[in-house]
């Protein structure tokens, strides 16, 4: 566990409260809190964070938004019935999802809403603030785990509905992290409040499975000299996420991030499509291929294919705990605009980094080491050899 076990409570705001991440969010925060379960996947419970002061699993309290009305007990029901969350550990903390459902808030627009944009966002924004009073948390991070929404339609279009929490978020002086690949803070109007904001941010678009892959192999040939000449995957997902990126404009707002790592590892973008396909039957589990076609030495034609199956909600689940815990210690540092250094945790980050996923994880843990820095209780360095004999 985390040495900062005293830490003031924080608080987590999640945009899609009720769905299958969120849900294993809660149930694997609680759970690990209690000891029933080791913080698998959770970068931050590893030994480069232990001093960098970040808020304590025990201390998070979680509330958020969501159109659906299922309560959250029901919703770990659900996903323990099919697999995706371990037998008895919806029951063994069924106090703390009855908790969080009571800090669920109705989202926004649903059908027949006749609220403004402004009406909204003023809103969305007095639920924030009124969680962070009621609990008298030190702050509160929203993150957006809600399903993927198009790409806007440019200017003179509505704002998006993930980009109307994003100016609620930063109207409620909360720190914001965009897990989706849905616009968010990305788009101009909210682009602008954030800069002027001072807030920290982080996003987009959580890397959990097929990406990371690419974060990892796309390198590998560039640095072996390996010409790739063509990139084709295929993704089979059902569950709420693959209904809505069954929607052609949400499927493209998806596979930007996919091939953006590509573009950025590779230096070009290689022939090849990334197909999203939904298959209701899966549920929350999920299935990708890669079909990559490659020259060797003296034009030998070679390749390699990688099949990946998971589960999303466990993939994705301890990346929001990290994000939801680093950006509130940014915060709390004093740290502002885009947090580049979580690059690691997305396919489309915001801010300057590279794209190679050890690049990314060096950067990581050079941003823990500058909030150990600036961490006041933090044991002073070790004296190096040379010091040591002077």
């Amino acid at each position: 566990m985390s040495a900062s076990l005293a830490r003031p409570r924080v608080g987590v705001w999640l945009i899609g409260a009720r769905g299958s991440v969120a849900t294993t969010v809660v149930t694997g925060c609680a759970a690990i809190t209690a000891g029933l379960h080791p913080p698998t996947g959770m970068v931050t419970e590893t030994p480069a964070f232990t001093d960098s002061a970040l808020p304590a699993l025990s201390g998070l309290v979680f509330g958020g938004h969501d159109t659906l009305d299922c309560p959250l007990p029901k919703r770990a029901e659900t996903l323990t019935a099919s697999g995706v969350l371990p037998p008895g550990i919806a029951t063994a903390v069924a106090a703390e999802l009855a908790a969080t459902d009571r800090e669920i808030r109705p989202g926004g627009p649903t059908p027949g809403d006749t609220r403004t944009e402004a009406e909204l966002i003023t809103a969305f924004a007095d639920d924030m603030t009124d969680f962070i009073r009621r609990h008298e948390l030190e702050r509160a991070v929203v993150v957006n785990v809600a399903s993927t929404e198009p790409a806007s339609q440019g200017p003179g279009a509505p704002l998006p509905v993930s980009t109307l929490y994003a100016l609620a978020a930063l109207r409620a002086g909360c720190p914001y992290v965009n897990f989706t690949p849905s616009e968010g803070m990305h788009h101009p109007v909210a682009a602008r409040e954030a800069e002027r904001s001072g807030l920290p941010y982080a996003g987009r678009d959580g890397k959990t499975g097929q990406t990371l892959l690419r974060a990892v192999l796309g390198p590998m040939f560039a640095q072996r000299a390996l010409t790739v000449r063509a990139w084709s995957g295929t993704n089979l997902l059902g569950g709420g996420d693959g209904a809505a990126l069954a929607d052609p404009a949400a499927a493209a707002a998806k596979n930007a991030g996919k091939e953006r790592v590509l573009s950025d590892t590779l230096g070009t973008v290689p022939e090849g499509e990334v197909h999203i396909d939904e298959v209701p039957a899966l549920g929350d589990w999920k299935t990708a291929w890669d079909h990559i076609a490659f020259d060797g030495f003296l034009g030998t034609r070679m390749i390699l294919q990688t099949i990946w199956q998971g589960c999303d909600s466990a993939l994705a689940a301890p990346l929001v705990l990290d994000l939801a815990r680093l950006t509130a210690r940014a915060h709390e540092a004093g740290l502002t605009g885009p947090l580049g250094e979580l690059g690691f945790y997305f396919k489309d980050p915001v801010g300057a980094g590279p794209a190679a996923l050890g690049e990314q994880y060096a950067a990581l843990t050079g941003f823990a080491e500058r909030l150990a820095a600036a961490n006041p209780d933090a044991p002073a360095p070790r004296p190096g050899p040379d010091e040591e004999t002077r």
